[in-house]
C-alpha cells in the first residue's frame, strides 16, 4: 500500500494523537530503516529508544519466531518459561554496582509499557507508607504524597500524567489526581525545603536520573544523593523512572549506577525486550513482598513473547560489550555534535543524547524535517532542542554520517 493511500486510511480511521513524519517504513535492519519506496535511512530515534539492538536483530527474531511456534499467551494465572530468568537477570544487573551491604535479591512485576511500570512504583510506594503508619498504631497519618522533578515525563495514564511535572500535559484533562508536588531539577535546597513543610505527608520521590523527553538533562550526584538521604530519613521510597535511561542507555545497566546511589524501586521498559511491547516494575525484595495476590494485575504483562524477547535482548546486551561500546559512542557523538556550528549545550550519557541549537539555527522540528529528506530519522523535544536516541550497536561510521549532514543542514 503506498503513503498517500495508509495516510488515507489512517486520517479516516485513526486517532489523530500522532503528528506523523510523511513517511511509510516497511523494514529495517540493523541501524537502517526502509521506507515503502525502497529508501534507507539511518535511524537515530530507534522506536524512541525502544529498538536498542537495531532493528530486527538476529537473536531477538529467533527468540520470537521460536516462542510464537510453541507457546502465545496463557494469561499470569500459571507459570510459563523466561519469566524467572528474566526477573533473576534484571536483580543481577541491579545489583552489579551496589555495595556489598545494599545487594540483596529484587522482585519484578512485568508490565506492557513504562506508564504501567511506573503506575505500579506508585502503588507499591502507597502501599509501604501504608503498612508502615499502620504498624505504627491506629492514628498515624498515612503518607500518600510522591515528590517528582520539574519537565519530568511519567506516562500518559491519568496518575502518571499527573506525577509527570509539566503542566502543559495537564491543562485539558483537569483535575488531575491528587498526591504530587514537584521539585526545580536539581535543586537541593528546594528539595530539602519541600521535606520540611511535608516531610510526614511524602511516601517517595520519582525521578528520571536523566530526563529524556524534556531534552536529555541528567540529574547531579548531588541531587541524587540528597534524594536518597531525604527518602532515608523520613522512611519514603526512592523510585527510579529508567524507562529511557534504563537497560544499557547510558553505558551502564541502569542510569542510577552512575551516581552511587541504590533506589527502592525502579520502572523499566522500552529497551528492555528490543523493541517487543514489555516493562518490568522492579524493587527490593522487602518492598516487593507486600504486593500480595490480587494487589495488582495484568492481562497481557509478563507474556510468552515478552518474556523471550527479554531473555534474548538482556542476554544479548549483557554479554555483548555494550558498557563499553556504548559509553565510546556516546562521548564521540557528543564530541561531534560539540564542533557543529550553532549547537550549544550538548549533554546527555551514552547514547542518551541531546543538544540546543542557537537562534541563528533554523528550528529543531526544520532540522528534522530536512534531516529525514537527507535519509537520517531524528527527534525534537522543543522549538530548539535535539535528542538523539540511537540503537546501542551504533558506531562511529554512523555518527560520522550524521554528523556531515548536520553540519550541511545548519
Amino acid at each position: 500500500m503506498s503513503l498517500e493511500e495508509q495516510k488515507s486510511l489512517e486520517s479516516a480511521y485513526v486517532m489523530g494523537t500522532f503528528a506523523r513524519k510523511p513517511v511509510e517504513f516497511t523494514e529495517g535492519r540493523g541501524m537502517v530503516l526502509v521506507d515503502a519506496e525502497g529508501r534507507e535511512y539511518l535511524d537515530f530515534l530507534s522506536g524512541i529508544g525502544c529498538d536498542c539492538l537495531g532493528h530486527c536483530p538476529p537473536a531477538l527474531v529467533e527468540a520470537l519466531d521460536a516462542q510464537a511456534g510453541q507457546l502465545i499467551h496463557v494469561s499470569n494465572y500459571f507459570y510459563i518459561e523466561h519469566r524467572g530468568q528474566v526477573a533473576r537477570h534484571i536483580s543481577d544487573l541491579v545489583n552489579r554496582y551496589a555495595p556489598e551491604d545494599e545487594r540483596g535479591p529484587w522482585k519484578s512485576f512485568f508490565t506492557n509499557s513504562g506508564a504501567e511500570s511506573n503506575e505500579c512504583a506508585i502503588k507499591l510506594a502507597r502501599l509501604h507508607a501504608r503498612r508502615r503508619a499502620e504498624a505504627a498504631g491506629p492514628d498515624a497519618p498515612i503518607p500518600y504524597k510522591v515528590v517528582t522533578v520539574d519537565a519530568s515525563f511519567h506516562g500518559r495514564t491519568m496518575m502518571t500524567l499527573a506525577a509527570t511535572a509539566q503542566p502543559k500535559f495537564h491543562v485539558d484533562f483537569a483535575p488531575m489526581p491528587d498526591g504530587f508536588l514537584d521539585v526545580p531539577r536539581n535543586d537541593v535546597a528546594a528539595l530539602e525545603a519541600l521535606f520540611e513543610a511535608h516531610g510526614p505527608e511524602i511516601c517517595a520521590v520519582m525521578l528520571e536520573c536523566v530526563q529524556g523527553e524534556s531534552g536529555v538533562h541528567p540529574m547531579t550526584p548531588e541531587f541524587l544523593a540528597a534524594a536518597r538521604r531525604l527518602t532515608r530519613a523520613h522512611g519514603a521510597l526512592l523510585i527510579c523512572d529508567e524507562v529511557q535511561c534504563g537497560v544499557f542507555r547510558t553505558g551502564r545497566p541502569f542510569g542510577f549506577q552512575h551516581y552511587g546511589v541504590t533506589p527502592d524501586v525502579i520502572a523499566l521498559a522500552k529497551g528492555i525486550a528490543g523493541g517487543f511491547p514489555a516493562g518490568a516494575c522492579a524493587a527490593r525484595a522487602e518492598v516487593a513482598d507486600l504486593f500480595t495476590p490480587g494487589d495488582h494485575g495484568t492481562t497481557f504483562g509478563g507474556s510468552c513473547l515478552a518474556m523471550a524477547a527479554a531473555e534474548a535482548v538482556l542476554d544479548e546486551l549483557d554479554g555483548g560489550g555494550y558498557e563499553q561500546s556504548v559509553t565510546e559512542a556516546g562521548e564521540y557523538l557528543r564530541e561531534r555534535l560539540a564542533a557543529l556550528p550553532h549547537v550549544h549545550d550538548v549533554r546527555g550519557l551514552g547514547l542518551m543524547v541531546g543538544c540546543d541549537l542557537d537562534d541563528d539555527a533554523p528550528s529543531a522540528p526544520e532540522v528534522v524535517s530536512a534531516a529525514l529528506e537527507a535519509g537520517f530519522v531524528l527527534n525534537a523535544t522543543g522549538p530548539r532542542t535535539l535528542r538523539f536516541l540511537p540503537p546501542l550497536i551504533c558506531g562511529r561510521e554512523h555518527i560520522d554520517a550524521l554528523a556531515d549532514a548536520l553540519a550541511a543542514l545548519l
